[in-house]
């Protein structure tokens, strides 16, 4: 009975699409080309195997909800958990913390291709494609710097490591075929006044030289800036205007997290001026409430208006879209869940719009109509499209993950201790 219904409610949506010139069929045909690559970091709350440690360096998961996934088999088995209740296929993108070091301690500036050779293999096998970062927090060496630390033997630690992670994710774009995605972002900053900013940048820009000497084919690189971190609140290394610069110069990717800018700032805006001058950009997707607090993304009109821009920028094919949240505080499953299937909608919404209509009409300088047609288009039946889009690729419709969640949480997350 409720196949029959949503078919109907489809039906419907799609000859009020059709009106406007919009082919629904042609726009799921499009979702499903697109893979927004999840965050491994959800399932354990940025714990990793490499010790038993609590994190430092300007981040933190809040909250202690029961269930949290202990070892690589627990993260692998949440994570396609998770994936089975969403729609489309995903990415997975790994912090080097993440590797299978098999209780082997490995020091991050030895971190190798072959600790990484199980999670390509099981990629392979579950039909993800891999996506990387380097780790520069919750070490002995992290402290308040890392590449910007003018202490020579830690800044060239850091240094390794990173040109080790670089070779890692060339390895997994190779054995994909296509590229790793390899983010890098640093905590280094300053609790109080800092009188010596050009120094430490002057630092940070000679590491990345260093860093970014040899060139690969089979990764990406990009570069992430963030206002401050816990601890590090009066200044940041790595800004935004410093990541500009340099990837402008270098032509690096960027990436854009959404709780890294101050609260007043739109990061939809950013698009288009940053695709005018670098090659591609990389999404982080969560939702800073008050600061950058990574709570779980839902569909609110900061994620719509920046899946919009993407989709106004003709830029589908330059920007590559992951999450980054870690909320300890309620169902870890059901946070991957919820917030997959937010950005999944903004993008559904975003691809929905009557774009053509809306150019004509600016083009035409009719504010009146533009404004009309952006307010009528909020009432058009877009939840039918991605219903049908929900029972096409076979996954829960509507709220049916619930409870698929809850059994999960009983049969398997409440026997972890």
């Amino acid at each position: 009975m409720k196949s029959e219904l949503i078919n109907k409610a489809y039906e419907i949506a799609k000859e009020r699409y059709a009106e406007l010139g919009i082919d629904t069929e042609k726009v799921m045909d499009t979702m499903d080309k697109i893979r927004i690559s999840l965050h491994c970091w959800q399932a354990d709350d940025v714990a990793g195997f490499e010790s038993n440690g609590s994190l430092t360096g300007g981040i933190q998961a809040t909250g202690n909800y029961p269930g949290k996934a202990r070892n690589i088999d627990e993260v692998r088995a949440d994570i396609l958990k998770a994936s089975s209740l969403m729609p489309g296929k995903q990415r997975l993108n790994l912090h080097e913390i993440y590797g299978d070091f098999k209780g082997k301690f490995v020091d991050r500036d030895q971190v190798e291709p072959k600790y990484f050779e199980s999670w390509m293999q099981w990629a392979k096998e579950n039909d993800f494609k891999l996506d990387f970062n380097s780790t520069s927090f919750s070490h002995p060496k992290s402290g308040n710097l890392s590449l910007a630390n003018p202490d020579k033997s830690i800044r060239d630690f850091w240094i390794e490591h990173t040109k080790r992670c670089r070779e890692i994710s060339e390895v997994m774009g190779e054995r994909q075929g296509d590229p790793c995605i390899m983010n890098l972002w640093i905590h280094d900053g300053s609790k109080d006044i800092t009188v010596n900013r050009m120094k430490y940048r002057d630092l940070l820009r000679d590491s990345l030289d260093q860093i970014f000497a040899k060139e690969y084919k089979n990764m990406k690189d990009c570069i992430e800036s963030k206002v401050f971190g816990i601890g590090l609140e009066s200044y940041t290394v790595g800004s935004n205007d410093f990541y500009i610069g340099y990837a402008t110069k270098h032509q690096k990717l960027i990436t854009l997290d959404t709780g890294h800018f101050h609260p007043t700032e739109s990061t939809a805006d950013k698009v288009s001026s940053l695709l005018l001058f670098v090659p591609e950009l990389m999404l982080h997707v969560s939702r800073p409430v008050r600061w950058d607090s990574d709570h779980v993304t839902i569909m609110d009109d900061p994620t719509l208006e920046l899946f919009q821009e993407i989709v106004r920028c003709d830029a589908l094919d330059r920007v590559h879209i992951g999450l980054d949240y870690f909320d300890a505080s309620i169902n870890r499953i059901g946070a991957y869940v919820i917030g997959t299937r937010a950005a999944q909608k903004c993008l559904l919404r975003a691809l929905l719009e009557p774009l053509a209509q809306l150019r004509k009409y600016e083009a035409e300088d009719k504010g009146f109509e533009r404004l009309a047609l952006l307010e009528e288009e909020k009432a058009l039946p877009f939840a039918a499209v991605w219903d049908m889009y929900c029972q096409r690729n076979d996954v829960p419709v509507g709220t049916d993950f619930i409870p698929e969640i809850e059994k999960y949480e009983a049969e398997v997350l409440s026997k972890r201790a």
